[in-house]
């Protein structure tokens, strides 16, 4: 994909100065810019790779005060890295895998209902009593046991295993590997004997939450 310099402004509500026909198709660090490619500028310890900088698009803040000629085409915004940020994500929905549908094989307990815009990837288990959120994705090898609860729009990458009875929020993200529930190894010793405590309650994972891979 490929985009102007007038495009992405408008698209982040900036200002450009210089050409504003120069297109840009990636990001690149400042120090490492190349045509075709948006940077951006933040932190102030870069600000003399500006003016040097091979990139063809470059965010600075509104207030920067230029100390010599830049070859590259300026996007002054409010915030550079927070508009970076916004504008990959922008990339990252354009560019996500759009599944939808149950895969095969998977194992779906009998009366658990998958919303019609949520996915379920092969070799993933979903066990009874369990609630899908709309636009869930659940991607291969995952586990998810009796009467757990998924939110809405929630990621589980694979591998992910969500233990009986938690409950995790709308709009998180668990990377691959993550275990939600498993036990925290409590023990009760008694005469040199250590009794295994069992722990019966669950996990509740509120909304708007990442967790990163192999997280238990």
């Amino acid at each position: 994909m490929e985009f102007s310099a007038t495009q992405i402004a408008a698209l982040v509500n900036g200002t450009v100065e210089g050409d504003g026909s120069a297109t840009v198709s990636t990001f690149a660090k400042i120090e490492e810019g190349r045509q075709g490619a948006i940077s951006f500028l933040a932190n102030p310890k870069y600000a003399h790779y500006l003016y040097d900088t091979g990139s063809s698009v470059v965010l600075i803040g509104r207030d920067f005060v230029l100390e010599h000629p830049v070859k590259a085409t300026l996007i002054r915004v409010d915030d550079p890295y927070a508009t970076v940020a916004q504008l990959l994500g922008m990339v990252s929905k354009l560019t996500a895998p759009q599944s939808v549908g149950v895969e095969s094989p998977v194992h779906v307990a009998e009366g658990v209902t998958v919303p019609d815009d949520a996915y379920i990837g092969a070799f993933s288990y979903i066990g009874k009593g369990v609630t899908i959120g709309k636009g869930v994705k659940i991607y291969p090898q995952c586990y998810v046991g009796d009467n757990a609860v998924i939110g809405d729009n929630t990621v589980l990458y694979p591998g992910v295993k969500v233990y009986h009875g938690c409950k995790i929020g709308r709009n998180c993200i668990l990377h691959s590997g993550v275990v939600i529930g498993a036990d925290g190894f409590g023990f009760a010793p008694v005469d040199g004997v250590y009794n295994k405590i069992p722990q019966i309650g669950n996990v509740e994972i509120d909304d708007d939450v990442e967790i990163g891979a192999n997280t238990t």
